[in-house]
């Protein structure tokens, strides 16, 4: 996600930065099949995002304050926007994404969130607007085309409505989160930018969701792994502590350090690998699979988001 920061440095260190950036899109893509396992569990989203939320600022702000504790100062007239940030970028990706994964197969569920760059490249043509090339055209017919074979809509709509509703809201919250990133990577360093974002995300799920609410029998509960693991079980805690560790801060600071090797650009066309990754773990874990006419949208998709991703 984390994918438009400071200009990279060129050179033969350019492989390095790719190879850390398909890590982290392998880690996001593992990641998907671990929370939907928590979710069916019955942890709710929300409740999720917040915890997520708070696991991953806790851990990027020791981060940085072991590294670069300077960064992490805040200037007064730059609350809101990080707080906007934090907000409708950071907790709305996240919780609508559970949402979607917990009614959806892990892999379309990414897939509809992805779909931001489309949405982006049109924002950017009809509101800002700046020109675009022509190939936006192309990006967004191939987008909406696949997505058609994806929920199979001559059969009724196969896939469950409020998942495609959660999925498409995703998207526009991602579009929020790379436009606001634009701004905010001007102002702020990677890394203490994302972690004040999760920070005022924390905080707002700690406002909408007091902390004495919190549902925390369910960290003891047990868990099937299902799938090809199912004889074996792992409290919901174990689960939570690997979302935020390795299905969140390992990958956000892989794509932070790769982006000294790489270009924006090419980190997020590699990035649209995660949702490649997260369907074949979801089938090799839990046996969750698409029907050739969804694999082939799901291509049409990506292609459509590569055009967009290059229309700027």
């Amino acid at each position: 996600m984390s994918t438009l920061t400071v200009p990279a440095i060129k050179g033969d260190s350019t492989h390095r930065g790719e190879f850390m950036v398909v890590i982290a899109a392998l880690l996001f893509g593992l990641n998907g099949t671990v929370s939907k396992l928590v979710l069916q569990a019955g942890m709710p989203p929300m409740r999720f995002t917040e915890i997520r939320s708070a696991g991953a600022f806790i851990c990027l702000l020791t981060y940085a304050l072991i590294r670069r504790p300077a960064s992490l100062k805040i200037n007064r007239h730059q609350i809101g926007f990080l707080a906007l940030y934090g907000i409708a970028g950071f907790a709305g990706v996240q919780v609508f994404y559970f949402i979607a994964i917990s009614r959806l197969p892990v892999g379309i569920g990414l897939l509809l969130e992805f779909t931001a760059p489309v949405l982006i490249t049109l924002y950017v043509r009809f509101v800002r607007k700046e020109k675009v090339k022509s190939r936006m055209w192309a990006s967004l017919v191939l987008a909406i085309s696949g997505l058609i074979l994806v929920a199979q809509i001559w059969n009724g709509l196969t896939l469950n409505g409020i998942g495609l509703l959660a999925g498409g809201i995703a998207s526009i919250s991602l579009a929020i989160y790379y436009l606001l990133g634009e701004h905010g990577v001007g102002i702020r360093d990677t890394t203490s930018l994302t972690a004040w974002a999760f920070g005022f995300a924390t905080a707002f799920w700690l406002i909408v969701q007091p902390l004495w609410s919190f549902p925390f029998h369910l960290l003891a509960k047990q868990i099937n792994l299902g799938g090809r693991f199912a004889h074996l079980h792992a409290p919901m805690s174990a689960f939570i502590i690997l979302v935020i560790l390795v299905g969140t801060v390992a990958p956000f600071v892989l794509v932070v350090s790769a982006l000294r090797h790489t270009t924006p650009a090419r980190t997020a066309m590699i990035g649209m690998l995660e949702p490649v990754f997260a369907s074949i773990v979801a089938w090799w874990w839990i046996g969750e699979s698409l029907t050739l006419i969804q694999i082939v949208g799901g291509v049409v998709v990506l292609v459509g988001i590569a055009l967009a991703e290059t229309a700027r």
